[in-house]
């Protein structure tokens, strides 16, 4: 398909977008750019993308990146939570995934896609169970990451983002293939940007 063809397609699917659907590309960049300037703002943002994202999915039949943005909201909640800072104590500062969080994400993610992929498969009519599942359970471990403030977040939600835009295309959803190149994009800036604020943390540690 030409670029032209491309140009035509968007601006049909902008005429067509209704109001939710602009409120979710509107929030889902606002999320994205506040977590990159490691901003807690990034949480109620995202919470309202998800929840309008959650209905848009189901009914365009993506179930498991439907079932993907509830969770979202749960670790949304979470991660509001857990970078809230506590009395007397520290906002909670970026890190690298331990040991031990590395094994919880690799359970996240296989452990994750075996299921959605069974719940797919068994359970909906969805024609690409194996697809949607990877795109959505390396988007679970992801988020995970970022709630405790890990640098890899960055990484896992752009391996969902790579697989995830080819697939929106494919379910005629231009805007949100739009909207995730944006976020693949924005993402390798924020890794860039958490590797910098890591690395000048653990010089004033150092330092004193």
């Amino acid at each position: 398909m030409d670029l032209t063809r491309w140009l035509d397609l968007f601006k049909e699917e902008a005429l067509r977008t209704d109001l939710p659907q602009w409120i979710i590309l509107f929030c889902g960049v606002a999320e994205v750019m506040l977590a990159k300037a490691n901003n807690i703002l990034l949480y109620p943002a995202g919470i309202v993308a998800t929840v309008l994202s959650a209905m848009v999915l189901f009914n365009t039949q993506l179930f498991a990146e439907s079932l993907l943005n509830v969770y979202y909201v749960v670790m949304s909640i979470y991660g509001w939570w857990f970078w809230l800072k506590k009395k007397h104590e520290p906002t909670v500062k970026i890190g690298r995934a331990s040991e031990s969080e590395w094994k919880v994400t690799a359970l996240i993610v296989f452990g994750g896609w075996v299921f959605l992929f069974f719940v797919l498969k068994t359970f909906t009519t969805s024609n690409v169970p194996a697809w949607d599942a990877w795109i959505s359970s390396t988007a679970w471990a992801g988020m995970w990451l970022l709630a405790r403030r890990k640098i890899e977040n960055w990484i896992l939600l752009n391996i969902s983002n790579a697989f995830a835009i080819p697939l929106l295309f494919q379910k005629g959803l231009p805007m949100f293939s739009l909207l995730t190149i944006f976020l693949f994009v924005v993402a390798c800036f924020g890794y860039v940007d958490w590797k910098r604020r890591l690395k000048r943390d653990q010089m004033a540690i150092t330092a004193t």
